[in-house]
């Protein structure tokens, strides 16, 4: 309210304000008036802060920082405007209009000046040139050397718009090098909202290629099409134009780019453009349908690249050998990558040189792969196998878990088509122990990626942040500038900057706060997807072993015992089924699954064991939880695996003890013949398979320990020191 009745006054006395300055015998009546004013530097109109301005013998005072002043005097004082850095300047007041003062810096602040702007210039480009060297090295050194760069760069600078483009680009390709194409197409955009770059234009075109924003790039290069062009920006028009196409699957405008890029590079004895840009066509005639041609275009490239270098030789016959493995084309297929592979190891031989970095498949173990792979479609299997092994060992000398991988399991199904049974499970069995390694490599590489990603987002939001302040310091100066024309409404304006300020926070507060809240729920959401996939892979692996129970009275003409047996099982699937969907039950209904579970068992295994239930009565069944179907595999594997194989009867126990008020032990023990004899009576089939049971529960109890903050423990261990019987005990936690 006393903000709207400054205006209200404002309004009031305004229209006698402007009477007042518009009729010389109301201005002469006043004896002294208020004169504002500025002192700004004269060549760059920088404000100048601490002038002092004054009237000889009526006072004086001084500049504030954005440079401004206010005095009282009367019309025909001269105002005397003083500081070390210039010399004095004398103003006569002819009317009460706002005055603006030009200084010439004085000598030895011009060299300072001068010399300041050298400094920043030299900061500039040596940070710039540290940013590149160290772009293929470590993104997140390069990108802080950008950010120097650009803290170097001063508003006042008629460079700073050149200079802020060729950063932002820099910036950009750091990104687009370490595979951030959506970070790297965002500053290709600020980098030409500075400064128009055909070049730039050309980069922000394949970065949405690489972000497979096909209608995008497509709209970029028809633009660049409209702009002054050189032989080479040319070619990468037409090129980016046929990969825009061949996205969006209109292949024959794909066929006709690139044949215009072929023939401009063909013209420019650009060979390293004419063997990709063969390639290309060939990949997109094959697309679409057209073989013959796509040879053509691909033995061109092929037979170009072998009068280059071996590294280009090796590559495109990698390339022209793919192409030939998705036609089925397996001797051409396998002649091209044992010449590629020559290559390779040739390269090998040279000291200082290797593949080509940026191409995974240029190794041996790759190669010999794939070779192996077009033997084996072939049913060549003897050769498949020499090449299989080799690529293994390559894969092994050089830590390449995955080729690693792919080649023993390949080796398994070779020896498995073959016949040879026993090979083909010593090699099935060695490629369960390199997944297990793959899969720790795997999270290592995904933890470090995250690393990775946050420092980038980390040194982004610096560069955002310092463009911000210098966005909210132009605020504040235009703001200062608007105070001092409307000075009445001076106290509105800081208090709406305030609100703006704080406002501006607190969407950054909540931005974060829903970034963080975003994020957990995603771990949170993904999380119990994994835990509805592994429960839904529990269910057909119980009822499929249930159901073989069935079958069993069945095949051995007990019809009236399997109609007993099903009716119960009915029952526990029922029961179970209706659990299905839930992440924790009552722990007094899995007891009660349990003993149905138990009973079912023991009904048709009687004269292999008895079982016992037992639950400690102080515990309070209804306090605890646990996720369903998590005792029956233990259980199952008990009678199974242990007591079935037993000569004499065999006692199975179950025992719920209280550990302590936030804690029961639940204990399976047999005294069936142990794991170690249970492994050696597996038959072969068996073995090949995989437990998925005990697999989804450890892998259920790791998820939901990470859940809620280890939940269940789990310990199995053998019953007797000769392997005689075995022993599981879980410990459950009660919610908190």
């Amino acid at each position: 309210m006393k903000n709207v009745g400054l205006i209200l006054l404002l309004f009031w006395f305004l229209p006698m304000l402007v009477f007042a300055q518009q009729n010389p015998a109301a201005r002469s009546a006043i004896e002294s008036i208020s004169i504002k004013g500025s002192v700004k530097e004269k060549d760059t109109r920088e404000p100048i802060k601490n002038v002092e301005v004054k009237i000889l013998g009526r006072g004086s005072v001084t500049t504030d920082v954005y440079g401004y002043f206010r005095i009282d005097a009367r019309l025909g004082d001269e105002l005397v405007i003083s500081h070390s850095s210039f010399n004095t300047v004398r103003y006569t007041i002819k009317d009460n209009q706002n005055i603006e003062i030009l200084v010439k810096d004085a000598p030895e602040k011009a060299k300072l000046k001068a010399f300041s702007k050298q400094k920043n210039e030299a900061i500039y480009q040596e940070n710039l040139d540290a940013a590149k060297d160290a772009l293929r090295k470590d993104a997140a050194v390069s990108i802080e050397y950008v950010t120097k760069a650009l803290e170097s760069v001063r508003d006042d600078d008629p460079a700073a718009n050149k200079k802020k483009a060729q950063l932002y680009e820099s910036l950009a390709d750091i990104y687009k090098y370490w595979k951030q194409p959506d970070l790297a197409e965002s500053n290709y955009l600020i980098s030409l909202s500075n400064r128009y770059n055909a070049d730039v234009k050309i980069k922000l075109g394949v970065a949405q290629l690489e972000n497979k924003n096909y209608q995008t790039a497509l709209n970029t290069f028809k633009q660049l099409q409209k702009s002054r062009l050189n032989s080479v920006q040319r070619i990468e028009v037409y090129e980016g134009l046929g990969d825009s196409h061949k996205g969006l699957q209109n292949y024959s405008e794909a066929i006709t780019h690139y044949n215009k890029a072929l023939s401009l590079s063909q013209r420019k004895g650009s060979d390293n453009k004419v063997i990709s840009l063969n390639s290309k066509l060939a990949e997109v005639l094959r697309q679409k349908g057209d073989i013959k041609d796509a040879e053509e275009y691909l033995d061109n490239s092929v037979q170009l690249a072998r009068r280059k270098d071996k590294k280009t030789a090796a590559k495109q016959r990698s390339v022209a050998a793919d192409f030939y493995n998705k036609s089925n084309s397996y001797d051409k297929e396998i002649q091209l990558r044992k010449e590629a592979l020559e290559d390779i190891e040739n390269i090998e031989k040279v000291a200082g040189e290797a593949p080509l970095e940026e191409d995974k498949s240029l190794t041996p173990q790759v190669q010999n792969y794939k070779i192996a792979s077009a033997f084996a479609a072939q049913d060549e299997f003897d050769e498949a196998i020499t090449y299989l092994e080799e690529s293994k060992k390559e894969a092994e000398s050089k830590n390449d878990l995955i080729v690693q991988k792919d080649a023993t399991r390949k080796l398994g199904e070779v020896y498995r088509e073959k016949g040879e049974l026993k090979k083909a499970s010593e090699a099935f069995e060695e490629y369960e122990v390199i997944v297990d390694k793959l899969y720790i490599q795997k999270e290592q590489e995904i933890s470090q990626a995250a690393r990775f990603s946050r420092e980038l987002a980390q040194r982004a939001n610096r560069i955002t942040t310092l463009e911000k302040d210098r966005e909210l310091n132009e605020t504040r100066y235009q703001l200062a500038f608007a105070s001092q024309e409307l000075a009445d409404q001076q106290s509105l304006r800081q208090q709406i900057v305030i609100y703006f300020l704080i406002g501006l926070t607190i969407l950054l507060l909540l931005a974060a706060y829903l970034m963080y809240r975003n994020m957990k729920q995603q771990r949170y959401a993904n999380n119990l997807l994994a835990l509805k996939s592994l429960r839904s892979q529990m269910n057909p692996h119980f009822i499929f072993n249930a159901l073989n129970s069935v079958n069993t009275f069945i095949a051995t003409s007990d019809e009236r015992t399997a109609n007993r047996y099903l009716t119960d099982f009915s029952l526990l699937m029922r029961a179970v089924l209706e659990n299905s969907e839930e992440d924790f039950i009552p722990l007094e209904k899995e007891i009660e699954l349990l003993e149905l579970y138990v009973q079912l068992e023991h009904f048709r295994f009687q004269d292999k064991f008895e079982y016992t239930i037992n639950v400690d009565p102080e515990i309070d069944v209804s306090n605890y939880t646990i996720p369903p179907m998590l005792l029956q595999p233990y259980v199952e594997n008990a009678v199974w695996h242990g007591l079935r194989y037993k000569t004499e009867k065999g006692m199975l126990l179950i025992h719920f003890k209280k550990e302590s008020n936030d804690s029961l032990e639940i204990t399976i023990r047999d005294n069936g013949i142990g794991r170690e004899k249970s492994r050696e009576l597996k038959t072969q089939n068996q073995k090949l398979q995989k437990s998925r049971g005990m697999g989804n529960i450890k892998k259920r109890i790791a998820i939901l320990n990470k859940m809620y903050k280890d939940k269940v423990d789990v310990f199995i261990s053998d019953l007797d020191e000769d392997s005689q019987g075995t022993q599981v005990k879980l410990t459950l936690k009660k919610d908190r």
